[in-house]
């Protein structure tokens, strides 16, 4: 019924965000604070005397912003906590004797430093500050460095209490690549951090491409995009007002509905018609839908499942009359929204399931950030008894040799000949 218009080939502007980052970063190596300073000045207008906020500042800031408002973050990281907190009771370290003598652990280990990336732009993004640090700081990670830039040289202040609030170890004013390169590489005043988390616009995400290696980092996340599966029984102004939601994160945000019913795909774009010029953000989320908007007509559930698959959307919203069928027919999704009463919005701002998810596809191999992003699941081995360090060992010699591994199998006859007593043939006199 509606099909997304066909992008034009954007490789030339990929190609120019590219090279842009990569000589933002090569400056901040060989130059730290000078670098950072620069691009801070030259993209964000923005030079304070030192970028990390201090204690007294934090608390001045903190005190501006409405106790309502610190009430509902508050609420929120409650409840981002409480779920981060259950995932990470799921994951548990083990010791087994796997037969006499040998014993194989996991342990999950926490990072030692994590940088959280709040994006600020166009719109405070609240919400990423809880998703980010409370997260590492449920994982157990040490130091969570957040860094968020000014808005319009303005301090983004409910930004700097969510931190805050969140347990952040220190707080910068800073954004794009200079703040994601200093936390990455690490300057003579920002300390260098093992994992980056959080969303960004194009710079940030090509950023975090490139200094992966240098650093970990959560995933590389792209324009936000909403799916949602829809039979006849959907109430379709709340279908049009949900795919609207997500399409005014911006203008190249795909926002699509795969539906059982003509009818009703045909009064959503109807609804959304008649809600797109009184939108506050109809300017991003007009163009998301003209050009990425889609919906589509199909015989039953079954294709329709079949389909959000293949699309393998960031944000996936049942609307049917059973809902949970889609946990047994679905695979590839960033997060489920099951039934009329779980706006995909929920999951962005207050429900406590982390809103940092995979785009473009990335639900096919991975899920979003979670818990378990900030810990290294690590094994460690142990021999206690001879005549199994014995076995191993010799079979360890014969499958080294196969690979022509000689080195490996000596490490193997050589435990072999000091319990048994046997010869080495190799060994010198």
């Amino acid at each position: 019924m509606k099909s997304a218009v066909s992008a034009a080939d954007d490789s030339e502007k990929r190609a120019a965000v590219c090279a842009t980052v990569a000589s933002v970063i090569a400056d901040i190596r060989d130059n730290g604070d000078t670098a950072v300073r620069k691009y801070s000045e030259k993209f964000d207008n923005w030079s304070p005397e030192q970028f990390r906020l201090s204690a007294e500042e934090i608390d001045r800031i903190v005190a501006t912003v409405p106790e309502q408002t610190l009430a509902d973050i508050r609420t929120v990281q409650h409840n981002v906590r409480d779920f981060a907190q259950r995932q990470l009771e799921s994951l548990r370290d083990f010791e087994v004797e796997t037969q006499p003598g040998v014993f194989l652990g996991q342990k999950n280990i926490p990072v030692s430093a994590a940088g959280a990336y709040v994006p600020g732009g166009r719109y405070p993004l609240v919400a990423s500050a809880h998703m980010t640090v409370v997260t590492a700081k449920v994982a157990g990670v040490e130091r969570v460095t957040t860094c968020t830039p000014p808005i319009h040289g303005e301090v983004p202040a409910a930004t700097i209490a969510a931190m805050h609030l969140a347990g952040a170890d220190e707080i910068l004013l800073l954004g794009g690549v200079q703040a994601v390169a200093a936390m990455a590489i690490g300057t003579e005043t920002i300390g260098k951090v093992d994992l980056i988390a959080g969303p960004g616009n194009a710079y940030v995400a090509e950023a975090k491409k490139q200094l992966f290696g240098d650093v970990g980092i959560d995933l590389l996340a792209g324009p936000t995009e909403i799916l949602i599966v829809a039979d006849e029984h959907a109430d379709p102004f709340i279908v049009a007002v949900d795919l609207l939601s997500q399409a005014e994160h911006g203008p190249d945000s795909p926002a699509i509905l795969i539906t059982t019913s003509e009818t009703l795909g045909g009064q959503v774009i109807k609804h959304i018609d008649a809600l797109l010029p009184g939108m506050p953000t109809a300017d991003f989320a007009g163009p998301a839908w003209r050009d990425h908007g889609q919906v589509i007509v199909v015989d039953d559930l079954a294709e329709a499942f079949r389909l959000a698959d293949e699309f393998a959307s960031e944000h996936v919203q049942i609307l049917t009359e059973n809902p949970r069928q889609a946990l047994t027919s679905m695979r590839n999704y960033g997060a489920l929204f099951l039934g009329e009463g779980t706006g995909v919005s929920y999951g962005d701002k207050v429900i406590g399931t982390n809103h940092t998810l995979p785009t473009r596809k990335a639900a096919t191999y991975t899920g979003g950030l979670w818990v378990g992003k900030y810990l290294k699941t690590v094994t460690y081995q142990e021999i206690t008894d001879k005549a199994a360090s014995v076995a191993l060992g010799e079979l360890l010699g014969r499958t080294a040799r196969v690979e022509s591994f000689e080195g490996h199998a000596r490490s193997g006859d050589v435990r072999v000949a000091k319990y048994t007593g046997s010869s080495l043939p190799w060994a010198p006199e």
